[in-house]
């Protein structure tokens, strides 16, 4: 084991060896670059162009455009790359992640990496969380590209298709990853090649890249369009579950599953009128009932939701942030309406899904940056193939990380939490509470209110006000009570006093479920040399502590009193729950990455079918192809291999009549009589599109776009119905455990076969409507 940490430890030294050298030959090149006119400096830009068109690497220019990009950075926003800084751009140039704590700039690390692969003309996409980080960035760094002559565009959501295409044609262009994801799902659903937007996915940066790479990843993409009427089934069986006592249903606490107990079946029966609830029948009824329990006793509002407007808006567990346009699937979100008493949006169809997983792994290369990677390394390499290179801080890290304040109940931490905010606001040292939920940020504030201590509150609530909290947050006596979300991507700056009473204090009111989040929270102090501490404040009966800590702290918890303490087996023991909690994490996201597996192979072949279809004028060929595959079919569905591969005449052609082939016109068995199977296969594909072909030989042109639409429009709805289809299979296919069967293999098996048959059935769509094809001339008076 100590070999293996030692080979690791030594891999990553030479690793930072190599991007130090990098960086040493950039520093070597300032005084010449510095010494260029801003023309002749941009004129670097034209001139790496055609080295890379005469053959010329990307990794050739390297050293050079690092050097340009950094001295157009000093020109045009008045910021010099650090050493450190270039080392972050190099590894990200690798197609690997540049962890760098909080304050060291990484915004400005990545504008030499995104310059030096923009120069190859395909594009690069500068991937952030949030609409306000990504116009911000656009603006900001968009100085130096700018300057460089490169263009610089921003995508966002409200934008039309017009203004999109503007966007993704720019040598650079910021947008955010649901924004990216949603737009490549609708480019493969548009009907015409002039409507698409984006122009490939060639490189992707990826700010936050923990944050959009791994938290998001468990929620895929979903497009949904197509209203199913069931909005009255929700208000009954949420009406219902209002009506339940705890003795009604069981909640499994590490899972967060609910079921009714034989009480709670009793009662459904009767309630709903029924001799036997679970009888096939009730299917539907049973799964309605499932997700009102569900949304009345496991989702919170301000924890898991919020309601604005009228309406159910998800907030993000890790960020803290809301996530509007974004439902439940499966029902929960109607049935969290229902509860709520807002109006229920019907449920719809999927018609196009991916996973983050998968969408950022069609990128020919990815790379991002983050403050906190490390601890998820092992799924970065094995999910993304990227590596997480630590980049040392320009300046030591002077913060101090207490060890955390341990109450026996959640009363007594804040209590503690808030005598301490307290002492520094008294004090003047600023102050930054971070809480893991909407209603935990709310608690912290009537508090503070209470206790007379002016601060600002920054949630899901009030992110519009997100810069503006955090540009003071660093001030004498500011105390700001933030969740998760915490101003990730903007930096709390200190002033001169406040830097000299301490730096900023970051207080915890309790650990997140991952380290990962914990160590954003503490990375908000201690910037570039920075002083500060942070200290979370821990009680035994949080939701972590009850989730995983297990019995080991009861007899603790009685002897505990109302004292506090600070004690290494219980920050041992919190430390050992999270990694536990990440670990199934992880399995969550793995589970969710292999079931899309089966869907990506489905969907790459049939998107490249459909671009096929889009980018050709003429698919009287492809027509042609689904005849025979469909002729085919039919001819071996009348083959009996007991009696030497005997075909069955007669029944072929009564099988070509089903295919829309009227009896005058269909091949007479005279014709086929002795033939083999492939011979009779050939033959009467050759026949029936001879047939096709000479309705439509007179309107050979005009017919081009009236065939391609028909193929498109069977292609498109078959695949949408097949999608719907493989997300209920996905739903159901945990069950098949129950019967010893592999879950996960069934699914692949199923899944292969249903798609076989939408390929089979998009083929004899196609070719009944041409076969029914009447074309009648009409002649219009001169």
């Amino acid at each position: 084991m100590a070999g293996l940490l030692e080979r690791m430890f030594s891999g990553e030294k030479r690793i930072l060896n190599r991007l130090e050298k990098t960086a040493d030959e950039v520093m070597a090149l300032a005084d010449s670059m510095a010494s260029l006119s801003d023309d002749e400096l941009r004129g670097k830009t034209d001139e790496f162009k055609k080295r890379y068109q005469n053959g010329e690497s990307l990794d050739d220019l390297k050293v050079e455009a690092f050097a340009v990009a950094r001295e157009a950075a000093k020109r045009t926003i008045g910021e010099y790359p650090y050493k450190v800084q270039i080392m972050g751009a190099a590894a990200m140039h690798e197609g690997d992640i540049a962890e760098m704590k909080t304050g060291e700039g990484k915004t400005l690390t990545s504008t030499m990496c995104v310059y030096l692969n923009a120069l190859s003309g395909e594009g690069v996409h500068v991937v952030t969380v949030n609409e306000y980080l990504a116009q911000r960035d656009a603006e900001w760094m968009g100085q130096i590209y700018r300057f460089l002559g490169l263009s610089v565009g921003f995508n966002a959501r409200a934008m039309s298709a017009f203004q999109k295409r503007e966007a993704y044609a720019c040598d650079i262009t910021y947008t955010t990853n649901s924004e990216l994801g949603f737009d490549y799902l609708r480019d493969n659903m548009v009907t015409d090649v002039k409507d698409r937007v984006m122009r490939g996915l060639h490189v992707a940066i990826v700010d936050e890249v923990d944050s959009i790479l791994i938290d998001e990843s468990r929620t895929p993409l979903i497009i949904s369009g197509g209203a199913k009427k069931t909005a009255n089934l929700y208000l009954q069986a949420d009406a219902f579950a209002k009506r339940l006592k705890s003795d009604g249903y069981e909640i499994d606490e590490k899972t967060k599953q609910i079921m009714l107990t034989e009480s709670g079946v009793e009662k459904a029966e009767r309630y709903f009128k029924l001799d036997n609830l679970y009888d096939v029948d009730h299917t539907q009824l049973v799964h309605h009932i499932t997700q009102a329990l569900k949304a009345n006793y496991i989702m919170k509002n301000e924890v898991e939701y919020v309601v604005q407007d009228d309406e159910i808006v998800i907030v993000d567990t890790f960020t803290g942030r809301t996530m509007p346009g974004r439902a439940y699937s499966d029902g929960l979100h109607q049935a969290i309406e229902a509860k709520e008493g807002v109006p229920i949006k019907e449920e719809t169809s999927t018609l196009a899904t991916i996973t983050y997983q998968n969408f950022f792994r069609l990128y020919d290369k990815l790379a991002g940056m983050t403050g906190t990677a490390k601890t998820e390394e092992e799924e970065f390499l094995d999910i993304y193939n990227m590596r997480v290179i630590e980049i040392p801080t320009n300046r030591p890290v002077q913060r101090q990380d207490l060890p955390d304040a341990i109450f026996a109940k959640p009363a007594l931490k804040f209590n503690a939490l808030i005598e301490e905010v307290k002492r520094l606001y008294d004090k003047g040292q600023p102050v930054l509470v971070g809480t893991i939920s909407v209603e935990a940020s709310e608690l912290v504030h009537n508090l503070l209110v209470k206790a007379k201590i002016p601060h600002e509150v920054l949630n899901a609530k009030n992110h519009a006000r997100e810069a503006e909290i955090i540009a003071k947050a660093g001030q004498v006596k500011a105390v700001t009570v933030a969740t998760n979300m915490a101003g990730r991507g903007t930096d709390i700056k200190l002033s001169e006093e406040s830097r000299a009473l301490g730096g900023l204090a970051v207080l915890g009111s309790e650990r997140h479920e991952s380290r990962r989040i914990d160590n954003q929270l503490r990375g908000r102090s201690g910037r570039q040399g920075d002083p500060g501490f942070s200290r979370f404040y821990v009680s035994l009966q949080d939701e972590l502590m009850i989730r995983f800590g297990g019995d080991k702290f009861k007899n603790l918890f009685e002897t505990l009193g109302d004292a506090q303490i600070e004690s290494k087996m219980v920050t041992k023991s919190i430390t050992q729950a999270q990694k536990r909690v990440e670990g199934y994490n992880y399995d969550v996201r793995k589970q969710l990455l292999d079931y899309d597996d089966v869907l990506r192979k489905q969907r790459e072949i049939m998107y490249e079918q459909r671009n096929y279809v889009l980018e050709n004028e003429d698919v009287h060929g492809i027509v042609r192809d689904m005849m025979d595959r469909v002729v085919e079919s039919v001819v071996m569905a009348n083959v009996d291999a007991s009696k030497h591969n005997e075909v069955d005449y007669e029944s072929v052609i009564q099988g070509l009549e089903m295919l829309g082939v009227t009896p005058e016109q269909n091949i007479k068995v005279e014709e086929i009589r002795g033939k083999s199977s492939d011979e009779t296969a050939s033959y009467c594909a050759e026949k029936l599109f001879q047939l096709y072909d000479d309705k439509i030989k007179d309107f050979r042109e005009e017919f081009k776009r009236f065939e391609k639409n028909i193929v498109l429009r069977n292609m498109d709805r078959n695949w949408i119905e097949h999608i719907d289809m493989m997300d209920k299979l996905r739903n159901g296919i945990h069950l098949r455990a129950y019967a010893q069967n592999n879950p996960l293999q069934a699914y692949i098996e199923e899944g292969y076969e249903m798609f076989e048959e939408m390929q089979q059935r998009i083929a004899r769509e196609v070719v009944f409507f041409a076969m029914k094809l009447e074309i009648q001339r009409t002649e219009t008076e001169a």
